[in-house]
């Protein structure tokens, strides 16, 4: 049996999702904002909040970053590219906020169920629409390459964290 271009994407998304459970339910509030190295990029606490370390041009050499920062990171593409993929306004990358230690987990977990709800509703021919995020110039690239993308974006953030995860766990503090 052949499974259809939307049933593909949506089962290694769920791939992708499993492993990363995998790290959510280890993870421990400390975890969050263990710095792996001197040279390293997370989310402060500001005075209205949490506030990622960002930078418009990519430093060099690029930080390394905390479970913290990367878990933003997520929410912060994700949360855009769910605006775009249903007709909203999209969200300037400030108007993203961290939900902290306590709340992390289940503010990604609410991302996938909104996520899912987008691809519950798709079917194979809308997959070849221009894609509305991220190459809103490019009209050789479609919603299915923006599904594609959300999965090896989610795969590699999650690989990220679980290296994080591990080394801190090892005791390589």
């Amino acid at each position: 049996m052949s499974a259809s271009r939307v049933e593909l994407l949506r089962w290694q998304f769920e791939m992708t999702w499993s492993l990363f459970e995998f790290h959510l339910t280890e993870l421990v509030p400390a975890d969050f904002r263990w710095e792996p190295a001197e040279h390293c990029w997370t989310v402060r606490r500001g005075a209205d909040g949490w506030e990622p370390d960002f930078a418009e041009v990519e430093p060099d050499p690029i930080p390394v970053p905390t479970i913290a920062w990367t878990t933003w990171h997520i929410g912060w593409w994700w949360a855009v590219t769910l605006d775009h993929a249903q007709g909203r306004p999209p969200r300037d990358r400030t108007d993203v906020e961290w939900p902290g230690e306590d709340s992390v987990v289940e503010w990604l977990r609410g991302l996938r169920a909104e996520w899912s709800a987008v691809l519950d509703r798709l079917t194979d021919a809308e997959l070849d629409a221009p894609a509305p995020f991220p190459w809103q110039d490019d009209p050789d690239k479609t919603v299915a390459h923006m599904l594609a993308w959300v999965n090896a974006e989610l795969m590699k953030n999650v690989a990220e964290i679980g290296q994080l995860r591990l080394l801190r766990a090892a005791g390589r503090e």
